[in-house]
C-alpha cells in the first residue's frame, strides 16, 4: 500500500537511476528477497518508495557510477502540479548560480523548498548548468502535451536567419525580442550566435512557471557576459510590457489556432497598421506585433503553420505585408520540425525598411523556398537533416538582397504581380514546381543518359541470358558460423554508439544505420574517429541482418562505422573472393532460411547463411557473374528513375504549351486542337 509522503518510482525510473535496462530490475525483484515492497500502482506497472529504493541500491554497491540527478528528479515530479514543479527547477537554478540569497520564490509548498535547496546543493557538486537543463527537459518531456517548444536545430536556424536579414552592424549592440518565450529557446539560441558586444535579450511569456525556466535559463547562457535579460510575465497582445521598445531582431514561435486573443478590446489597436486580423487569424496578430516592435532595418523571423499562408480570412494582411515588402521570404520546413511534427511548418522572414532601403518594396518579387524534401520519411530518428535543411535555407534566404543570385532548386522569386491575386497564396510548394521547369538541354541530356544506361543494359542482359546451368547439379555449401571457426573470415556486429551521433563531418568516422539503408543507404550520423565502433574497411562484406532491409554488399571507399543489425565480414584473401562472398550471402533463398520472418522487423542469424563451397580458382568465375548481376540491378535503378523522372519533364512540358510539331502526326484523327477529346472524326 502506498506510504504518506513517500516518493513512487516505477520501474522503469529505478532502471534510469541505476544505469541498467528494465529487465535488469525485474531480475534483481526476482532474485532479492530484500527488494522493497511494492508501495502503489499494478502488477504489472508496480511503483515503489524512493528512498527505500535508493537505501537499496546503495547497499548493494550499484549507484557507484551514477549522479543524483535520476535520484532528483522523481522528487520534482512528485511535487503535483506542472506549474509547482516548473517554478521549483527555476528556483533551484536560481539559487545554484546566487547560493547566499535568502529569499526564496512564493507559492511553495515546505516539500518543494527543501526539494529547493537539495537541487542547488547537487547543481553546485555536479556542474550548475548541466542539472539544470536535465531537470528542464524532463520537465519538458513530462508535460509534452501541454507544452510547445522550439527545439535547439530550429531555434538555431531562425536566429541565423534573422541576424543575416537585419541591416546595421554590431556596433550598435543588438537586442533581441521574442513575445511568446516559453522557457526561452529562442532568445537563448540568438545569445549564442551572437557574440558582439551591448546585447539585450527581453521576452515575454504569460505562463508563470514557463516565464521562470526562461529566466533562469537565460541566466546560464549569459554567464560571465555583460547582457540585460529581461522576461516579463504578461499576456504580450493584450497587455504588452514592452511598449514602445524597438528591436533589431525579433524571434517568436506563438500558440497556433488560438481563438480568444483578444479581438474585441484589441479592435482599434495601432499595431494593425496591415489591418484588423480576423478572429480566426491570431498568427497575423503576432505577426504585425512583432513588426511594431522592429527599429528600421530589423528582422522577424517566426514559425507559422502552413494554413496562414493561404486563408482567405487573411489575404488582405497577406497582400499589404508584401506590397510594403516588409514580408520578405517564407520557407516551407519538413514535417516533424517542431510541433505539431506532422504539418509542414513555414517560417516568415520579415524586414522592415531601413536606411539604404527606400520605402515600400525593396524588389518587385518575394522568396519562397520549399524545404520539405529535407525530411526523412521512414527513418527511426525524429526530425529533419538539420545539418543539410539549414545549410539550404540559409544559403537561399542570404542571396534575399541579391536579385541576380541564381537560386538552389526548391527556391523561386516570385513577382508581386503573380503574388498578388485574389487568393494572395504564398505557399512556397506552390510555385517552387513551376519554377524549376527542365529546359530543352536539360531534357535532351537525360534522354542521352537513359539510352546511355538502356545501352548497357542490353549488353548485360545479353550477356546474362547465356548463362548456363546444369540440372540437378548440387554443390557443398558451408554456413558463414563454420567458415569463421574455421579461420576463413572474422564475423563482428554493428553496435549502438556510446555517446550521441552529430551529423556526416570531416573529424568523425560515417556511421551507418538500417533506417539509413530503408532510405538511400546514405549515412546520416558520425561517430568520434577516437571511440572504438566496429568500423568497416575497404574489401569488407557487409551484411545488414534484419528481415526488412537484408542485403550484403562489399563495401569500397573510407571507413565506415555500423549501427545495430549491421554486421561486418573481414575474409583471408587466400581462402575466400569478397565478391564471391557477397553474391552467395545475398541469395533471397539464403536470406529466408536464416530468418524467422515474423515480422518485417526480424533479424536474419548471419551464421546460418550458407556460402558455396569451392576452390579460390573457381570462386572468381563466380565473383564476376555476381559483379555483373550487381550492375544489371544497379542499372536498372538508375533507368527506373530516369525514365520516371523524363515522364514528369515532358508532361510538364507538354502541359505548359510550345510543343515545336507542325500538325498532329501521322494517322491521326485529330480536325482540330481539342478534336480527340471531344470525339471528332
Amino acid at each position: 500500500m502506498s506510504t504518506p509522503n513517500a516518493v513512487p518510482v516505477s520501474l522503469a525510473e529505478i532502471a534510469r537511476i541505476a544505469g541498467v535496462g528494465r529487465a535488469a530490475v525485474s531480475n534483481w525483484r526476482r532474485r532479492h528477497d530484500s527488494f522493497p515492497s511494492r508501495i502503489g500502482g499494478t502488477d504489472v506497472s508496480p511503483q515503489f518508495s524512493l528512498s527505500e529504493v535508493e537505501q537499496w541500491l546503495r547497499d548493494h554497491g550499484k549507484l557507484d557510477d551514477v549522479g543524483g540527478r535520476e535520484l532528483l528528479w522523481p522528487r520534482f515530479e512528485a511535487l503535483g502540479t506542472r506549474d509547482e514543479s516548473g517554478i521549483a527547477i527555476a528556483e533551484a537554478a536560481r539559487r545554484m548560480r546566487s547560493p547566499r540569497s535568502r529569499t526564496a520564490a512564493t507559492g511553495l509548498t515546505a516539500p518543494a523548498v527543501d526539494l529547493v535547496a537539495d537541487a542547488a546543493r547537487l547543481g553546485r557538486a555536479e556542474g550548475q548548468r548541466e542539472t539544470f537543463e536535465f531537470l528542464l527537459q524532463r520537465w519538458l518531456d513530462t508535460h509534452v502535451r501541454q507544452l510547445s517548444t522550439t527545439p535547439p536545430p530550429l531555434a538555431s536556424l531562425m536566429a541565423r536567419l534573422a541576424l543575416g536579414t537585419r541591416t546595421g552592424n554590431d556596433e550598435d549592440g543588438l537586442t533581441v525580442f521574442d513575445p511568446a518565450c516559453g522557457t526561452g529557446h529562442l532568445v537563448a539560441a540568438a545569445a549564442e550566435e551572437y557574440s558582439g558586444p551591448d546585447l539585450a535579450l527581453l521576452g515575454c511569456e504569460k505562463d508563470t512557471a514557463l516565464a521562470a525556466l526562461a529566466s533562469a535559463r537565460l541566466g546560464f547562457t549569459t554567464e560571465g557576459r555583460d547582457v540585460r535579460a529581461e522576461i516579463a510575465t504578461a499576456d504580450a497582445l493584450r497587455d504588452d510590457p514592452f511598449a514602445g521598445l524597438r528591436a533589431d531582431v525579433a524571434l517568436c514561435n506563438p500558440p497556433f489556432n488560438e481563438r480568444d486573443w483578444g479581438y474585441e478590446e484589441l479592435a482599434t489597436d495601432q499595431r494593425w497598421t496591415h489591418g484588423l486580423p480576423p478572429r480566426t487569424e491570431p498568427e497575423l496578430a503576432w505577426v504585425q506585433h512583432l513588426l511594431a516592435h522592429l527599429r528600421p532595418g530589423g528582422a522577424a523571423v517566426v514559425v507559422l503553420p502552413p494554413a496562414v499562408a493561404s486563408r482567405k480570412a487573411g489575404r488582405r494582411i497577406r497582400g499589404s505585408l508584401l506590397r510594403t515588402g516588409q514580408l520578405r521570404a517564407v520557407v516551407a520546413l519538413p514535417p516533424g520540425c517542431a510541433q505539431p511534427h506532422s504539418v509542414s511548418l513555414q517560417l516568415w522572414v520579415l524586414r522592415t525598411a531601413g536606411e539604404g532601403i527606400a520605402a515600400g518594396p525593396v524588389t518587385q518579387d518575394a522568396l519562397l523556398v520549399d524545404a520539405t524534401r529535407f525530411g526523412r520519411p521512414g527513418a527511426r530518428e525524429s526530425g529533419p537533416d538539420w545539418e543539410a535543411l539549414s545549410s539550404f535555407v540559409l544559403g537561399a534566404v542570404g542571396d534575399l538582397d541579391r536579385p541576380d543570385a541564381k537560386l538552389p532548386e526548391g527556391a523561386v522569386r516570385v513577382p508581386l504581380l503573380d503574388l498578388l491575386d485574389d487568393e494572395v497564396d504564398v505557399t512556397p510548394g506552390r510555385y517552387t514546381a513551376s519554377g524549376t521547369e527542365t529546359s530543352g538541354v536539360e531534357l535532351a541530356a537525360s534522354w542521352d543518359e537513359l539510352s546511355g544506361a538502356l545501352g548497357e543494359l542490353t549488353q548485360l542482359t545479353q550477356l546474362l541470358s547465356k548463362l548456363d546451368f546444369e540440372e540437378g547439379e548440387s554443390r557443398t555449401a558451408v554456413t558463414v558460423g563454420d567458415l569463421v571457426k574455421a579461420g576463413a573470415l572474422t564475423l563482428r556486429a554493428g553496435q549502438q554508439p556510446t555517446e550521441p551521433t552529430g551529423s556526416v563531418r570531416s573529424e568523425g568516422v560515417p556511421l551507418l544505420t538500417v533506417p539509413d539503408l530503408l532510405m538511400d543507404g546514405t549515412p546520416r550520423g558520425t561517430v568520434a574517429a577516437d571511440v572504438e565502433h566496429t568500423v568497416a574497411e575497404e574489401g569488407d562484406v557487409v551484411v545488414a541482418g534484419v528481415v526488412r532491409a537484408f542485403r550484403a554488399w562489399v563495401h569500397q571507399g573510407p571507413p565506415l562505422a555500423l549501427g545495430p543489425q549491421l554486421y561486418v565480414l573481414r575474409m583471408d584473401p587466400e581462402k575466400l573472393d569478397a565478391d564471391f562472398l557477397a553474391g552467395c550471402l545475398r541469395a533471397p533463398a539464403n536470406g529466408r532460411q536464416a530468418g524467422t520472418h515474423a515480422s518485417s522487423s526480424s533479424r536474419v542469424d548471419i551464421r546460418r547463411l550458407q556460402v558455396l563451397q569451392l576452390p579460390l580458382e573457381e570462386q572468381a568465375v563466380y565473383a564476376e557473374t555476381f559483379r555483373r548481376l550487381s550492375s544489371f540491378q544497379e542499372l536498372l535503378t538508375q533507368a527506373q528513375g530516369l525514365g520516371t523522372g523524363l515522364i514528369d519533364d515532358v508532361r510538364d512540358r507538354l502541359a505548359a504549351g510550345g510543343l515545336t510539331a507542325q500538325g498532329p502526326p501521322a494517322g491521326s484523327r485529330s480536325a482540330g486542337p481539342y478534336g480527340s477529346l471531344c470525339g471528332r472524326r
